[in-house]
């Protein structure tokens, strides 16, 4: 039987923007000819997939269909969601649906993570897929290469030839982290293989509210052009949770399935800097290389409400001390140790580190060393020029 892809497509991704009216949702962006729901429906293509399902919101139906278009995906079935109500009633409403038998294997994905080296992805899937039963679940770990406080964790052990969840950590700081990645700890991807019925029979014992309102959301729903209009009278009525709160952390048959690949959900701009980073060379035009007394800048992506740059600090170079009255700005540093100058503070950054420039804040970088200094720079705002900067102080002269 083939395995169905679920697409969970219904994040917000406001945690990327200052204006939380003007937002976009991560996984539409645009970040160079591609989407991150792009990336995700080019996964599901594989031979070995069954008619994909989205789970979206009306507010994003135009773009979801835009998308599968763009992707020729042609069969496909969108569960739209009346309300927001997190990732528990989204996962068993999927679930629910009458077009997927209760045997059936489902993958649930995030319609905005970065995942590479899919054919180990792949590989243990099919490797996996002989251990689901009515009752388990499984999770998909990414081995953490940092100490991250934006993620969740768990803790697996492993049982004969299955790796089994103990424990769950959400979002721990980072000294926290710094001891769970030591104790064999993985990244909760929010990546879930299972059977139809296991979803159905954990919600049944863990949400049975969730459960009964979910199920008459669906029996009740509109169908029409491929797409179910939950009822939203009863689906107002289901259990604002997470899937991890309703069911994973409650049962004793979630197994894990450990990943050493990259992987990102891109929910920071620290994330989408090094993102850009790594891929640089795609970016990167003549045209779009800028000189300047202190070194130079590239322009790698002009996206919509941000832009994306790598400055280049030569030894000894010092940029003005300036503001911006219409954008706010995410430094992430590739190289080197710079000194930063934000408002009335000094202090140096190291590689790896991230600075975020307020709107209306001063601040300057200085090389003060014998190598360049590289920095991956996100604009946010409306206005995203070089018109937009006040300098207070330059040792090249532009003092305006």
């Amino acid at each position: 039987m083939k395995k169905r892809p679920v697409i969970l497509c219904g994040g917000s991704g406001t945690r990327l923007w200052s204006d939380k009216k003007k937002h976009q949702a991560k996984q539409f962006i645009n970040f160079g000819n591609w989407t991150l729901l792009g990336r995700t429906l080019e996964r599901v293509k594989k031979s070995f997939f069954d008619t994909p399902i989205i789970s979206t919101n009306l507010q994003y139906l135009k773009e979801v269909k835009k998308n599968l278009k763009k992707h020729n995906i042609k069969k496909y079935k969108i569960i739209l969601e009346p309300l927001k109500k997190n990732t528990g009633p989204a996962v068993l409403s999927a679930a629910l649906i009458k077009d997927i038998p209760y045997q059936q294997p489902l993958l649930y994905l995030s319609a905005d993570h970065m995942l590479e080296n899919e054919k180990i992805f792949f590989k243990k899937i099919k490797n996996n897929e002989k251990y689901l039963s009515d009752k388990n679940i499984f999770i998909f770990g990414i081995k953490p290469t940092y100490p991250s406080s934006e993620y969740g964790y768990f803790i697996s052990k492993r049982n004969k030839n299955i790796n089994h969840v103990t424990k769950f950590i959400e979002k721990p700081g980072k000294l926290k982290a710094k001891i769970i990645i030591r104790k064999k700890g993985y990244w909760n991807s929010g990546i879930f293989f299972s059977r139809k019925i296991s979803i159905i029979n954990n919600f049944k014992k863990y949400q049975l509210i969730t459960y009964r309102n979910c199920f008459n959301s669906v029996i009740k729903s509109k169908y029409k052009n491929n797409v179910y209009y939950l009822n939203k009278r009863a689906f107002n009525k289901s259990t604002s949770n997470s899937f991890d709160n309703s069911v994973l952390e409650k049962s004793r048959y979630i197994n894990a399935i450990n990943l050493n690949i990259p992987w990102s959900d891109l929910g920071s701009w620290k994330e989408i800097c090094k993102m850009y980073e790594k891929n640089k060379k795609k970016y990167i035009k003549k045209k779009n290389v800028f000189f300047r007394p202190w070194g130079r800048y590239t322009n790698l992506f002009n996206g919509n409400g941000f832009l994306i740059k790598e400055l280049f600090v030569k030894p000894k170079g010092i940029l003005s001390l300036q503001k911006h009255f219409h954008r706010s700005e995410h430094w992430f540093v590739t190289q080197g140790t710079p000194k930063i100058t934000l408002n009335k503070k000094t202090f140096i950054k190291k590689t790896n580190e991230t600075i975020f420039i307020p709107l209306g804040a001063i601040h300057r970088i200085e090389n003060p060393n014998k190598k360049p200094v590289k920095i991956i720079e996100a604009q946010l705002g409306s206005i995203l020029k070089e018109t937009d900067i006040v300098r207070y102080k330059d040792i090249y002269g532009r003092v305006n």
